[in-house]
């Protein structure tokens, strides 16, 4: 594995540092895959406390014959920036990027062009789907803990998650703030673009950004794209959930002959082996150092080589 230094974007006004992973001796066109970060602003590593899930994603996918590229999210770097843009939607934070990752991916001589996939996890997971349509036109769609339900009732319903396991101040403060996001986002599909450009919702995401991203549902686009797709899950994920979530996609694409599902029994949200295993211990379980699970590796290798080979 040979890690190369890139930029994404390189000339624009959001010019972001990533890291091409090659694999070393490969002969001939390999396939490559672009990692997709979830929600939040985080590194090319898609660092999370102790743990570093692209790293690993890229370390173990680059030493079985795959080119993984990853990069810092447009927000990591430019926060302050963007915030200041009432109409910041998905597309200014994640797709168009991504866009630009895929096309130097498919423009290197070393990469098989009509072999390049997207690995989504969690939120870039709900993103995939519309990526893939918007241009990134893939060869497959790996989506690693995503959910095809919006993204303002997944917020709301993690914080009411919360509050059983929690005491005092903080189960107050949770209270409050669960209310308060309730009466931000009830009639946000009512509300006109330029009154939800307006409300400030919570971390300076407005009502816009969400009621752009639902609008743009999952599962709108799932019916749009008819790539192939691996969908997984880990059973112990305390921020998506089995039934209301991976479930709901085995539903939604239960017709599709080119999807392929796997949950893992074990495995938390980063796909490391869980300690608690329940949303108010999530903290103490992203302190503990971990590794994404070989077999989770090892079964996208063998789907993208599945498909590679065809």
């Amino acid at each position: 594995m040979a890690d190369e230094k890139i930029i994404i974007g390189e000339g624009t006004a959001y010019p972001l540092n990533g890291i091409l992973s090659m694999p070393e001796g490969a002969e001939g066109q390999v396939p490559a895959a672009v990692l997709v970060q979830g929600s939040g602003s985080t590194n090319m590593d898609e660092k999370i406390m102790a743990n570093r899930p692209f790293r690993d994603l890229a370390d173990g996918l680059s030493a079985l014959g795959i080119a993984v590229i990853r990069y810092d999210k447009r927000t990591f770097i430019y926060g302050r920036k963007l915030i200041k843009n009432k109409s910041f939607t998905v597309y200014d934070e994640t797709i168009d990027d991504v866009l630009k990752a895929t096309a130097m991916l498919k423009a290197d001589p070393r990469i098989d062009p009509g072999k390049v996939f997207i690995i989504g996890h969690s939120m870039g997971a709900m993103l995939a789907p519309q990526t893939d349509v918007m241009g990134g036109d893939f060869a497959g769609l790996i989506l690693m803990a995503g959910t095809p339900r919006t993204l303002e009732v997944v917020l709301v319903e993690q914080y009411e998650d919360m509050l059983p396991s929690t005491k005092g101040l903080n189960r107050m403060i949770i209270k409050k703030l669960l209310g308060s996001l309730k009466k931000k986002f009830s009639g946000l599909y009512e509300m006109d673009d330029e009154e939800a450009k307006e409300i400030k919702i919570m971390g300076g995401a407005r009502a816009y950004y969400f009621k752009n991203m639902g609008e743009n549902s999952v599962s709108s686009y799932l019916e749009k794209t008819d790539k192939p797709m691996l969908i997984l899950q880990g059973a112990k994920d305390a921020q998506v959930s089995v039934e209301r979530d991976f479930d709901v996609y085995k539903e939604l694409l239960a017709e599709r002959d080119n999807v392929s599902f796997k949950l893992y029994p074990e495995l938390n949200h980063l796909f490391m082996t869980s300690a608690y295993g329940t949303i108010g211990d999530l903290k103490k379980e992203y302190k503990i150092p971990g590794h994404v699970d070989k077999e989770v590796i090892g079964d996208i290798a063998d789907w993208i080589a599945s498909l590679s080979s065809q």
